[in-house]
């Protein structure tokens, strides 16, 4: 999992309340367990056209917002299904963070096991990050995670809270398999010892 230290890039606007995970990639994309691919998919039934084209007024669809890599979102982001492939495909469309007043639990525990960074703050402060997003590619946020900050291409600043174990996790790249290996020589310690006490098993 890559580390994720300081972000500074576009901010796509999406004030769209209870946008859930079938928004974020529909069921018909389900059926792989890669993890890579599926940006392609991010928010399909809203990007494109059921011909396959592309909806000219989606955001992400907007030439400024293409390479967005953070979204503003309405409340309630990530509801419904506690499908893991929604992180999947924000992350592979280069979404590294996500901000709105609340999330569903499932999906906001599995940004953190995916490289992907959720904040939540009060209204009037996600309106102005908004507001911010609005102005295009040219408005760039910064998420320091270390700091806990987010701030607007003006030099307006948010604090937010994280967890202190997901915030060391994120900030070394470790995912459930980086913490495991981590723990690799105590745990061949024990395999050793208790190989030996019990070699019959």
């Amino acid at each position: 999992m890559d580390k994720f230290t300081t972000l500074t890039g576009i901010a796509a606007p999406m004030p769209l309340v209870n946008i859930d995970t079938d928004m974020i990639i529909p069921k018909q994309f389900l059926k792989t367990i890669q993890r890579s691919g599926l940006g392609k998919n991010l928010f399909d039934e809203m990007r494109y056209t059921l011909e396959g084209q592309e909806i000219p007024d989606f955001v992400l669809n907007q030439p400024a917002y293409r390479q967005a890599q953070i979204i503003i979102a309405g409340d309630n982001f990530g509801c419904g299904s506690s499908r893991e492939h929604a992180p999947w495909a924000l992350l592979d469309f280069g979404i590294r963070c996500v901000v709105s007043t609340s999330f569903a639990d499932i999906f906001f525990n599995n940004c953190f096991k995916n490289g992907i960074l959720p904040i939540i703050l009060p209204q009037d402060q996600v309106d102005v990050l908004m507001e911010d997003a609005k102005k295009g590619a040219n408005a760039r946020q910064t998420v320091d995670l270390e700091a806990q900050t987010i701030t607007t291409s003006d030099g307006q600043s948010f604090g937010f809270d994280v967890d202190p174990f997901r915030k060391h996790c994120l900030l070394n790249g470790l995912d459930d398999i980086g913490l495991t290996l981590e723990k690799v020589s105590a745990i061949d310690s024990f395999e050793m010892t208790a190989s030996a006490a019990r070699p019959w098993v």
